[in-house]
């Protein structure tokens, strides 16, 4: 991932914004430039001589002020003109097609779905080298969904559905993040965008099966503790849903959950420590966040991390 994304566009829609960038900062460099220049230059040539050497004093001059004002406007209109281009190559038409992918913002974390049913939260999986369509809505607030390497911003409204097209020229992760303030965990509300030659859409399938346990191991026994303590009434795995029948839908979609680079919003690497470290501190990590800090043994989180590290 580029450190400076805004700057390093990987596709043919974010690149005429980083495009647009670079005009808009050196033209306003220049005008900078030459204001500051010519404001030095008057501070120096008309700096006190005492009481002898004060200039002729002029109120008002005709020519300089409508020069001053045409090339005002012709600069404004300038940008104006490539910012109706732009506004053009980057946010090509969303109507007709079907969406690729339903986006559903909650504070604080991102769910992606496929029209079949495959769900995953914090990592968008994505082919290479095609554009994508996303429908996306708002669980609660206003968001602002972010990918500045591969496609322009645009808000997430609850009760609204908005339209954006993403494309990853090359394979690649890519980091996104929400752009509008949310709440206490607004920076704390990232995802990663993957995309790769062989990539089904969203990453996971609605028919994934459900991981071997062996019996009496400590990830069957992790099974039991997110079935005893709950966990399903928010937290769905798809392809179990004989074994937790009030799978929910509150928390993030846990199907291929060992499979993720990062987890609770982007606050953690996925990794065995980290999982037992969300699960004994949630709010210390991440404080606001909308899972509580269940009351578990020291064993049964351990266990439960193995159960969750099987989800593959």
């Amino acid at each position: 991932m580029s450190a400076f994304p805004v700057f390093d566009p990987a596709s043919s829609l974010a690149r005429p914004i980083t495009q647009l960038t670079s005009i808009t900062f050196w033209l306003g460099l220049g005008v900078f430039l030459l204001v500051a220049g010519l404001l030095s230059w008057f501070m120096w040539r008309y700096r006190h001589r005492g009481a002898g050497g004060e200039p002729a004093q002029i109120f008002g001059n005709t020519r300089d002020e409508v020069g001053w004002i045409l090339g005002a406007v012709a600069l404004v209109g300038v940008l104006l003109f490539l910012t109706v281009r732009v506004a053009g190559q980057s946010s090509p038409d969303t109507a007709g097609p079907n969406p690729d992918v339903y986006v559903t913002a909650h504070q604080w974390y991102w769910a992606f779905r496929t029209p079949g049913g495959a769900e995953t939260a914090g990592e968008l999986h994505i082919p290479a080298g095609r554009r994508v369509l996303l429908d996306l809505t708002s669980a609660d607030v206003i968001h602002d969904f972010s990918v500045p390497q591969l496609a322009r911003k645009i808000d997430v409204i609850p009760g609204q559905h908005n339209r954006l097209w993403i494309e990853a020229a090359k394979a690649g992760t890519y980091a996104g993040e929400c752009n509008e303030f949310c709440g206490p965990q607004h920076a704390w509300m990232r995802f990663r965008v993957i995309a790769d030659d062989a990539a089904s859409l969203a990453g996971a399938g609605p028919d994934s099966p459900a991981p071997t346990l062996v019996a009496g191991s400590a990830a069957a026994h992790g099974a039991q503790v997110f079935r005893e303590v709950q966990c399903s009434a928010c937290h769905a795995v798809q392809g179990q849903t004989s074994d937790f029948p009030h799978d929910g839908a509150v928390g993030p979609d846990l199907t291929h959950f060992a499979s993720r680079q990062l987890m609770a919003g982007g606050v953690l690497t996925n990794t065995p420590a980290n999982v037992q470290r969300w699960l004994k501190h949630t709010q210390q990590v991440k404080p606001g966040a909308r899972m509580p800090t269940l009351p578990l043994s020291d064993q049964e989180i351990n266990d439960l991390s193995a159960y969750l590290e099987a989800l593959k």
